[in-house]
């Protein structure tokens, strides 16, 4: 592969950073949309130049021949007592629920499983650090998270809570590689899968990354979504020093959390706490500083990783304020240590079936999975290139659904874009206003959708309830 045509593919990249530890000449640099990006550096080459055959190997969005499938038999379909759900994966045993000792709970996202998890691995000495995201505690860096190692549980404890921030690989795993030692990693599914595609290429690797945690990722947001977030509140952008996506709402439900965020506001530093449902941006379905690459994945149950946690979105678990997870378990030793805690009563997990599971996430993988095939087919029918995926082109939704997704695409696209010239301008309401145009176009398409389901008097009735809600 030259470089002119990684240039074309690399858009659909959501970028792990792995590609640079296998080409010398691939950097990574956040780009001015607030995305990590695959740059080539070296001025004196031309668009001719080959680059290494590795990159393909490593990288899921270019890699033709090893998908999620392939992986995951090999990694789990030998271990005893694991099942096989075609939307989910494999799976020893499932759960819904929550960490009851220490303050998992209370300073996690939802239920507190994640960082408890690596607690215990790091607790039982398999273990020797933990590579996830923390804060970057660098007050001269525009850049908030980063990917670090932590070696103590209080560090660990301190990567606690979900980032919706783009944060990539190359140094960290570059530490790794100078250090040896036993290491469990936490990602997003494609960060996941990138793991595995470099620990087959790079036995080093192999031999030191021990465990993987995966992360269930509606889709990744730019840079500017947390500056969106503040300068609703008076932070503008470039002065926002610390943010708290997910931060707890007592006496609410689950889904109704807050943001908290701390920067400058008229020269002063000030923390201000806001319901997300008071801030524009917040609706996932709409995706708002969306990366192309986002939408163009079909592993929804991060079917790579050991053991995959996610928000138990489900009407018995959401009214919890404190929140819960499921928990999607496929390595034997997270397997033990779970039983072992249900045991002694340290976790309150239910057992629950791959219809709860699936559940819980029904219109992500609507989204993610079952639409995909109509974003391929769009881009077929233009001559474009995609990356091959276990999904293929197919125009099989209804006209209604295609244009709702061609509407999430453009609402996307152009959130980037109205929010650049706003920034230019310093003027938060003209993004606000061009978005809202494009949202009311997209709620008057799910009111056509609901014409068409429930029919006329279905219609008078839903719209009753919307009122009253």
């Amino acid at each position: 592969m030259n470089i002119k045509e990684f240039n074309s593919k690399k858009v659909f990249s959501e970028v792990s950073g792995v590609t640079s530890l296998v080409e010398d000449k691939i950097k990574i640099k956040m780009n001015d949309k607030g995305l990590y990006e695959e740059v080539i550096e070296d001025t004196e080459d031309t668009e001719d130049t080959e680059l290494s055959l590795v990159i393909e190997k490593v990288s899921p969005y270019l890699n033709k021949d090893i998908n999620e499938d392939i992986i995951s038999n090999k990694l789990y379909s030998n271990q005893n007592g694991c099942l096989y759900d075609k939307r989910i994966g494999y799976y020893m045993s499932l759960y819904a629920g929550h960490v009851l000792e220490d303050d998992y709970r209370r300073n996690a996202s939802s239920g507190g499983v994640g960082t408890w998890i690596l607690k215990e691995l790091l607790e039982n000495s398999y273990i020797d650090g933990v590579i996830h995201v923390k804060d970057k505690n660098d007050s001269d860096s525009s850049i908030l998270f980063e990917y670090q190692i932590s070696k103590s549980i209080k560090e660990i404890k301190e990567g606690a809570k979900t980032k919706y921030y783009p944060v990539e690989l190359s140094k960290v795993l570059e530490v790794v590689k100078k250090n040896a030692g036993k290491y469990a990693i936490v990602g997003i599914p494609s960060f996941i899968k990138a793991v595995r595609l470099l620990c087959q290429e790079e036995p080093i690797f192999n031999d030191r990354i021990i465990f993987t945690v995966g992360l269930i990722c509606g889709h990744q947001k730019s840079a500017k979504f947390a500056d969106f977030m503040g300068w609703q509140v008076g932070i503008k952008p470039g002065d926002m020093k610390n943010i708290d996506f997910r931060y707890k709402l007592d006496e609410f439900p689950a889904d109704k959390y807050a943001i908290k965020m701390t920067g400058l506001i008229n020269g002063e530093m000030k923390t201000v706490i806001a319901p997300k449902d008071k801030l524009h941006g917040q609706n996932w379905g709409l995706g708002y500083f969306k990366p192309i690459a986002s939408d163009f994945t079909d592993d929804v149950f991060n079917e790579t990783a050991d053991i995959v946690i996610g928000d138990a979105w489900l009407p018995e678990y959401s009214k919890d304020s404190l929140g819960n997870n499921i928990i999607i378990v496929r390595n034997n030793i997270i397997h033990r240590i779970i039983q072992n805690a249900i045991k002694d009563k340290r976790v309150n997990f239910q057992s629950i079936d791959t219809n709860k599971i699936f559940q819980s996430q029904a219109a992500h993988y609507r989204h993610t999975h079952d639409e995909l095939s109509y974003r391929l087919f769009k881009l077929n029918k233009k001559g474009k290139w995609y990356p091959q995926l276990r999904v293929k082109p197919e125009n099989n939704i209804s006209f209604l659904r295609g244009l709702v997704q061609d509407m999430r695409i453009e609402i996307a696209n152009k959130s980037h874009s109205y929010y650049e010239k706003a920034v230019k301008m310093n003027d938060i309401e003209y993004f606000i206003n061009n978005m809202e145009k494009l949202n009311r176009k997209y709620k008057i398409l799910y009111t056509c959708m609901a014409i068409q389901n429930k029919g006329m008097k279905g219609l008078i009735k839903y719209l009753i309830s919307k009122i009253v809600k």
